[in-house]
């Protein structure tokens, strides 16, 4: 039986059709595409007019009330017709301007609509989705959490081996400190970005030069104008057809490095949740595992590493296209960077929205926190029972002799029996270590362990997260709830 024809039978990006906010998909569909083209090519009709173009008011007013009236089916007609997206649309756009047909894309290159429109959504996105909203929002929590827990004492781990103590608000600012350097790039990357501007075929505004008679001066304000229109303060001086794709390098190289951060922090909660010391939000409904009813898995963490894997790959897209740009131009960029510059600020969107939601919920279980510390701090402490014990008139090479010797005995126990650590009960049965048995308990209290960690959340979060976070105060009170 042949399937029905219906959205069903076709593809559909995970991206788009799971994940992604709809601030985002709109903000790459073809209405928000299309809209845009007709928007600049509205600036530039504006522009030539005010600098001496035979342009009416009528024309501009023609195309501003025709705005969103996209006919996309004359669209890709004419697409199929022609061959080419922007011309397609330049026929689409005259049909339902009439008057305006004769000046629309005057002067103009398709890169002009083309290029200025990835710009222009690279700004929105990186200072309102990224930089401004959702990034901060995932800061501001993880520092609400590591304010919280910045003197519970938990077991480090170098090599995934228990080490020395460090708290569970000093793990959380180690991944503040990344995200704090993922903040500063994104604002970076905003206000390095350019506008590409009124250029022509090849970069050189030869077409411009000759509507204004040779008049370089209304050439430049020309491109200042669109410019400005266009809602940013430079253009790129010099470009060829297109504007470096090194910009796009730079763009996703950030977006990238996001990646990682979120990764890194993801991966540690998942290696947390198996050791029952923290967790990700798990719903009343929420089902683990189809065969095992029992499970918790860390799905949310989870899907932030597959993302988070898939935006750092992207990077090698504008890395390649841009070493293999010809001269002014070649078009073998065009359909990759259809793919590649959309699915890295979809992903990048997800997986902030994702991380959010896990913030907002994270569990701390601090008695599991306790039995673990319990179980390896009696061999951490043995520097201090040394150190007490030559206090108290004992020979420093003796103790460390008596210790090894109870700890190799304790250590047998826990790898060969299974058992507890029974370190300190075998310290305590010990004669020799009766001049300090008064002291054991403040000898081992896991707080005198972890070193200045509460100093240094506090110093951190005040010195440098939350003025990072101050401009973007009023736009912490959206919560995430996932769809799926």
């Amino acid at each position: 039986m042949e399937a029905p024809e219906d959205e069903f039978t076709k593809y559909r990006s995970p991206l788009v059709s799971r994940y992604a906010s709809k601030e985002m998909s709109y903000n790459f569909s073809d209405r928000k595409k299309f809209t845009t083209w007709r928007k600049l090519w509205i600036f530039l009709a504006k522009a030539e007019k005010a600098l001496g173009l035979p342009i009416t008011d009528a024309q501009v007013a023609e195309m501003e009330s025709r705005v969103e009236d996209v006919d996309f089916a004359m669209a890709a007609e004419q697409e199929r017709k022609l061959r080419h997206d922007v011309m397609a649309h330049v026929h689409t756009f005259a049909y339902c301007c009439p008057t305006a047909a004769p000046i629309i894309h005057l002067g103009a290159t398709s890169c002009y609509v083309g290029d200025n429109t990835q710009l222009m959504a690279y700004c929105l996105r990186i200072f309102l989705w990224l930089s401004l909203n959702q990034l901060a929002r995932v800061m501001d929590r993880l520092a609400n959490f590591a304010e919280k827990y910045a003197d519970l004492p938990t077991l480090g781990f170098t090599h995934y081996q228990p080490a020395q103590l460090t708290t569970v608000g000093k793990r959380a600012c180690l991944w503040l400190q990344d995200l704090t350097m993922d903040m500063r790039n994104l604002r970076r990357a905003r206000d390095d970005l350019r506008f590409r501007g009124v250029k022509g075929t090849t970069g050189t505004q030869a077409s411009f030069l000759q509507l204004f008679q040779g008049d370089h001066a209304k050439v430049e304000e020309l491109d200042r104008m669109v410019t400005e229109m266009a809602g940013f303060k430079k253009a790129y001086l010099v470009t060829g057809q297109t504007y470096s794709r090194k910009v796009d390098i730079d763009t996703l190289s950030v977006l990238a490095s996001l990646g990682a951060t979120v990764h890194k922090i993801c991966t540690d909660i998942r290696l947390l949740a198996n050791l029952k010391e923290l967790e990700e939000p798990f719903e009343k409904e929420q089902i683990g595992s189809s065969a095992m009813p029992y499970k918790r898995n860390p799905m949310r963490a989870e899907r932030c590493c597959s993302l988070s894997r898939h935006l750092m790959t992207l990077l090698s897209d504008p890395l390649q296209t841009a070493s293999v740009q010809w001269l002014e131009r070649t078009l073998d960029d065009s359909a990759n960077r259809r793919i590649s510059l959309a699915e890295a600020f979809l992903t990048a969107d997800i997986v902030l929205s994702t991380l959010q939601n896990i913030t907002e919920g994270l569990v701390v279980y601090p008695k599991v926190i306790e039995r673990h510390i319990r179980h390896e701090l009696p061999f951490m402490a043995t520097e201090n029972i040394i150190m007490a014990m030559v206090k108290a008139g004992g020979n420093r090479q003796d103790c460390h002799e008596k210790i090894r010797v109870l700890s190799q005995q304790a250590a047998a126990v826990v790898k060969q029996d299974g058992g507890d650590n029974d370190l300190l009960d075998r310290v305590k049965a010990d004669s020799y270590f009766s001049p300090i048995l008064d002291q054991l308990d403040a000898l081992l209290d896991p707080k005198t362990f972890t070193g200045r960690a509460p100093q240094q959340v506090t110093r951190f979060l005040s010195e440098e997260v939350y003025p990072l976070l101050e401009p973007f105060r009023s736009k912490m009170d959206v919560t995430i709830e996932l769809e799926l």
